[in-house]
C-alpha cells in the first residue's frame, strides 16, 4: 500500500507552530488543523509549496516574510471611533467585526480594541501578526483525497480548515 502524498485536491491535516524571528512561540495548534491543498488560498502559498509531495509524518520549517504571511502592518487600518458606537462591555484585546455604526465594506474586517479612552476607542484592523516575519513549523498528521464537495466549496469538511489564510 502506497502512502498518499500531498498534492492538488488533497486534505492535509497538520500540527503547527508559529514563531517570530526572535524565537518566541506565538501560536501552537492544540488540535491538528486541516486545509485543502492545491491553490485554494487555504494556507500561505510558500508553506503550500514546501508541503507539496510530502506525506504523513513529514515535518517542514518555512521562514515567511510579512508579505508572505499576514502582510505588512497597515496604519490606515487603525481608526478612532466614539465610545458610544461600541458595545457597552468593552475591553482592550476584544475583537469587533467591522467598524461599529458603519455599514460599509469594512464589515468583513475584524478589529482589535487596542485602547479605550473616556469618549473614544482605538480599533486596529491589522492581523495581530501583520508586519512580523514568521517561522512556520508543521508536522503532517494525515493526508487524504478531497471529496468533490470539498473541492467545489474550496474547503475541507473539517471545521478547522482554512487556517492561515493571508490577510489583506
Amino acid at each position: 500500500m502506497t502512502t498518499l502524498q500531498i498534492g492538488s485536491d488533497t486534505v492535509v491535516t497538520l500540527d503547527i507552530e508559529l514563531w517570530d524571528i526572535h524565537g518566541n512561540l506565538l501560536e501552537r495548534s492544540e488540535d491538528p488543523m486541516s486545509y485543502l491543498h492545491g491553490d485554494f488560498d487555504s494556507i500561505f502559498a510558500a508553506v503550500e509549496a514546501v508541503l507539496d509531495g510530502r506525506k504523513s509524518g513529514d515535518r517542514v520549517t518555512v521562514d515567511l516574510e510579512p508579505e508572505e504571511a499576514f502582510g505588512e502592518y497597515d496604519e490606515t487600518l487603525v481608526t478612532l471611533v466614539d465610545r458610544d458606537m461600541c458595545p457597552e462591555t468593552l475591553e482592550v484585546g476584544m475583537h469587533l467585526e467591522g467598524i461599529p455604526g458603519e455599514g460599509s465594506d469594512d464589515d468583513a474586517v475584524i478589529y482589535t480594541v487596542t485602547d479605550i479612552e473616556e469618549g473614544a476607542v482605538v480599533l486596529d484592523g491589522n492581523h495581530p501578526y501583520a508586519g512580523i516575519a514568521l517561522r512556520f513549523i508543521g508536522t503532517v498528521v494525515a493526508v487524504r483525497a478531497a471529496t468533490e464537495e470539498e473541492t467545489e466549496k474550496d474547503a475541507p469538511d473539517d471545521p478547522s480548515g482554512g487556517l492561515l489564510r493571508v490577510q489583506h
